[in-house]
């Protein structure tokens, strides 16, 4: 089976990514060894233990992936892991609390665990900004698997604050202006040069399904975020040529957008 059932108060989904399923999307997460440039004092562990210690103490992976690599051993290259509680107490209304880990064994980045939000109605892989409630990086030395649980339990105790911010932002509604104004904030960030970037801020406002109709806080961020990232959207480029935009699969990318986007959302709630 690619699935094995579990069960939560708070979740969509009713399926977590059995240990295959995530190797076949991510099979860095089960590299054997780091990479041979990694330095002398370079602790390997796998993120393999990692994820098997952190499903000990409750959470189950439900999305794995990891970067395309053109030089570099696809084994070592940098991935990610969405984690959610088994049993989640933490009700929102189309909304899910998660860890998101991001690693790789080539010796380039620490462990990284940050605060993600799953929205069930268009399947959005939100991530908070570190500015909300904080990134924890752990480097690789010595044995961190035992800081890496105790920091993801310690997180998980913040998923009620983070709860907060989302009612928030569904009860704060938008003057049309404000929501232009995000959707520009937000263009430049993908195009600094958005005058070139081909296409107008009000196409990043375009809803996709009913339940994105709204001019709150929160489902104005939501949309956005599916647009930016998502791609699809018509550009005029080199001239005039008409092509599409293109979906964001770099995990850098991915998270660097993602996290500016919370700040967005945070700054038009606090307006």
């Amino acid at each position: 089976m690619n699935t094995e059932a579990f069960s939560s108060t708070g979740s969509v989904f009713e399926t977590s990514l059995s240990s295959d399923l995530v190797q076949a999307r991510a099979p860095a997460i089960f590299a054997p060894g780091a990479d041979e440039r990694t330095g002398r004092h370079y602790a390997f562990i796998s993120t393999q233990r990692v994820m098997d210690a952190l499903r000990d103490v409750g959470f189950r992976p439900v999305d794995a992936r990891q970067s395309a690599t053109r030089k570099a051993s696809p084994m070592h290259a940098r991935h990610l892991v969405r984690l959610r509680r088994q049993y989640e107490s933490i009700a929102l209304r189309d909304a899910v609390p998660e860890i998101v880990m991001l690693n790789s064994h080539d010796g380039r980045m620490a462990y990284q665990l940050r605060f993600g939000l799953y929205r069930a109605v268009c399947t959005n892989g939100l991530i908070v900004s570190t500015g909300c409630l904080g990134c924890i990086r752990v480097s690789h030395r010595g044995n961190v698997l035992e800081e890496l649980v105790r920091s993801a339990v310690q997180m998980a105790e913040g998923f009620g604050y983070l709860a907060e911010r989302v009612e928030k932002m569904e009860r704060r509604e938008l003057e049309e202006a404000a929501r232009l104004r995000f959707a520009a904030e937000a263009l430049e960030l993908r195009h600094p040069d958005a005058a070139n970037a081909g296409m107008q801020p009000s196409q990043l406002l375009i809803t996709h399904r009913p339940e994105d109709i709204g001019d709150d806080v929160w489902r104005t961020y939501n949309v956005i975020q599916e647009n930016l990232l998502g791609g699809g959207l018509a550009r005029r480029v080199n001239g005039g040529r008409l092509t599409r935009s293109r979906r964001i699969s770099s995990i850098p990318e991915n998270v660097r957008l993602n996290t500016g986007l919370w700040d967005l959302a945070e700054r038009a709630l606090a307006a």
